[in-house]
């Protein structure tokens, strides 16, 4: 029996796969079942920071799994509390704490239950507590009831009514649709600075000083969802501040790209006082108030702080900016009709397509064509959308690596014309 047939006799089919078995991976190349090998442009969907099997971070697990790898939370673990040290000191740079847990629909869940309880310690006018979160439309924020709930795609929800109340979804950039959107309920707001599943789009720093604004005049949270954007896949270490460096959040979510390929997620709130006894928001969150099993193991944390300092020692974040620039003037040059736009940040970017260049199988999409085509060619690539593909190459990747990639691409969409 082959890999095909074990996963359809045994596993859900809750993905719509590719028919691809990968079973090897080196830097920015896999390896399938037949041995043939592929140009790795998606990375697990932004997940592998430093590309596959990197030797610092295969060090760090294998070392690690020999001495601890698994811990109660009920007990303290070294290999947590330096990492949360190191993503506060030298990625956050802001007073606050962090709480880890496995993926990034669970770290934006920690983010809606902590808006919840801080809309119970400043409530309404009424002394009702406050629990709207406004997110955007063409967002994803996870499959989780919750992080689901706080998408605003309903594709995503469809066959899960109802629904977890208390989210309204607004026009993504339209800073004009702001200011009437706050209720008497509204606690705070939740966005991707870069939106990743739905489509690429960049926040622009007028709306995020706008947003900025508008909770600081009604005492309303700021939480960005940098579960795909962070840790230097956007140029910065934080994603917005790649975008508005002067603003400061009250909440971030992370995972994909800061373990490297090991199951990590986390969110932050800030150390900032929020009443007159000096109560801070992070304090909020205490003992009972959540938890997870596995989140934080030593295992994934021992990872994990190897691959942030890999990422800050050796600079990718200004590798992404470099890589960036070469594959938009790459592109720019081609003046392909079938591209509409390169948009994104750093290495973080989606290349538009033109639906009505491109002949489209029943039941497929513009998009998942070309990802097929390209496949078929050894580039392998990740949809975004109907009308979008991305380019999520590790940050550490090549000038070379690049150049590959983007000879695959022209030759691919120089067929439609």
């Amino acid at each position: 029996m082959n890999s095909t047939e074990h996963f359809t006799n045994h596993v859900m089919p809750t993905y719509g796969r590719f028919p691809l078995t990968l079973v090897e991976g080196k830097g920015a190349r896999v390896r399938d079942d037949a041995g043939r090998e592929y140009l790795d442009f998606c990375m697990g969907i932004a997940v592998c920071s430093l590309g596959h099997c990197h030797p610092r971070l295969v060090n760090a697990i294998q070392q690690q799994a020999a001495k601890l790898i698994h811990v109660s939370n009920l007990y303290l673990n070294q290999p947590q509390g330096l990492m949360a040290k190191e993503m506060n000191e030298f990625e956050v740079k802001l007073p606050g704490k962090i709480f880890f847990s496995n993926s990034g629909a669970e770290a934006n869940d920690g983010l809606i239950k902590s808006a919840r309880r801080y809309g119970h310690h400043k409530p309404q006018a009424n002394g009702k507590p406050r629990f709207e979160i406004i997110t955007f439309q063409q967002s994803f924020h996870g499959r989780t009831l919750g992080s689901m709930a706080a998408t605003g795609q309903a594709k995503i929800q469809q066959g899960f009514d109802p629904m977890l109340p208390g989210f309204r979804y607004l026009p993504f950039n339209d800073i004009a649709a702001l200011e009437n959107a706050v209720s008497d309920e509204t606690v705070g707001f939740l966005l991707e600075p870069v939106q990743g599943e739905g489509g690429v789009n960049v926040a622009t720093k007028a709306f995020l000083e706008a947003l900025a604004d508008l909770c600081k005049k009604h005492d309303l949270l700021l939480m960005f969802d940098e579960v795909q954007a962070g840790f230097g896949r956007c140029g910065q270490a934080m994603a917005w501040r790649a975008i508005a460096p002067d603003i400061e959040p009250d909440g971030i979510s992370w995972a994909k790209g800061m373990g490297g390929g090991v199951p990590i997620g986390s969110f932050w709130l800030s150390d900032r006082s929020i009443d007159d006894t000096g109560k801070t928001l992070a304090s909020l969150m205490g003992p009972g108030s959540h938890g997870s099993t596995y989140g934080g193991n030593p295992l994934v944390c021992a990872a994990a702080i190897e691959v942030l300092r890999e990422i800050r020692e050796k600079n990718l974040a200004a590798n992404a900016l470099h890589q960036e620039q070469r594959i938009r003037s790459t592109i720019a040059s081609w003046k392909l009709p079938v591209i509409t736009e390169v948009r994104g940040l750093g290495l973080l970017l989606g290349i538009g397509l033109r639906a009505d260049l491109i002949q489209t199988p029943e039941g497929s999409t513009p998009a998942l064509t070309i990802v097929n085509a390209l496949m078929a060619a050894g580039l392998i690539v990740p949809p975004a959308g109907p009308v979008t593909f991305r380019l999520l190459p590790p940050l550490n990747v090549t000038d070379a690596e690049i150049d590959e990639a983007l000879a695959i691409i022209h030759k691919t969409l120089s067929s439609y014309d």
